[in-house]
């Protein structure tokens, strides 16, 4: 984590803060809190260590915080804590929206037995700590790459030539978990006979894909994507499927709404 953050303090700072350089004296010190505006389910927050020497975090990743609640507190030197405001707040503004969706749908869910999960749909180089965020809101991470598990889409069967070839290569070539997508009746009757153990269901409705459950019947575990949002990921769960997983949880979500109050005090300054 700590590259990432490097990487984003030297694309916001560069050579310097010219602002703080020009208007705040260089041995003024000061403490400051980050406040949440908004309820939230907070995310991130393993990373304001890195970003500051000195910091006191009130909540931690997967807490719910509601508006005004001071959710960590950083002290330093004024320009060192300024300099650093938007680079924090655009981590735990970003990876606390992703893990408050991520808890809203568990919270659709909740009392059936579907679990949600997460895809990789996420933000270049920032998987790592997205997935960390929908942990945090509760969803079950999936792949985190292309490396850890087999998924056969539409395009290797295409290119494979077919689903039982693709389930049978995949199985002579791995050890590793196969999944494997289907999009009509028939796929899915030829991925069972070629033995899948796990089904992805995609891009059906909630009445076709419950119809698919009782046609697999047990003999695959499956999981639905395609088109799920909040307002029909229950329905989805209800069908019987033991996952759903959601893009949107990483793609869409809207950023959480937080604040940075900066004080002047006279601790010893951490920040040179």
């Amino acid at each position: 984590m700590m590259d990432v953050v490097q990487r984003a303090l030297e694309e916001d700072i560069g050579p310097g803060d010219v602002t703080s350089q020009a208007c705040i004296p260089a041995d003024l010190e000061a403490h400051g809190e980050f406040i949440a505006r908004e309820s939230q389910v907070v995310a991130g927050m393993e990373l304001l260590p890195l970003i500051y020497d000195r910091c006191v975090l009130k909540k931690q990743s997967g807490d719910k915080a509601v508006a005004g609640e001071v959710i960590a507190t950083v002290a330093g030197s004024a320009r060192c804590l300024l300099s650093r405001e938007r680079v924090a707040l655009n981590f735990l503004q970003r990876l606390g929206g992703v893990a408050t969706l991520a808890a809203k749908y568990v919270e659709q869910v909740a009392g059936t037995s579907c679990r949600v999960l997460d895809t990789r749909k996420t933000t270049p180089g920032l998987r790592r700590l997205e997935k960390m965020a929908a942990a945090a809101g509760g969803v079950t991470n999936h792949r985190m790459g292309l490396y850890d598990a087999i998924l056969i889409k539409n395009n290797h069967i295409e290119a494979a030539g077919g689903v039982r070839k693709a389930i049978e290569a995949a199985r002579a070539a791995s050890s590793l978990p196969i999944e494997i997508e289907v999009r009509t009746r028939p796929e899915l009757i030829e991925a069972l006979d070629a033995g899948a153990p796990h089904l992805l269901l995609d891009n059906f409705t909630p009445a076709e894909a419950a119809d698919l459950v009782r046609v697999i019947a047990g003999r695959a575990k499956v999981e639905i994507s395609g088109g799920i949002t909040l307002s029909n990921v229950r329905a989805y769960a209800q069908t019987g499927a033991d996952f759903v997983s959601a893009g949107a949880i990483t793609h869409s979500a809207p950023a959480v709404d937080l604040s940075f109050r900066l004080h002047l005090c006279s601790s010893v300054s951490i920040c040179g």
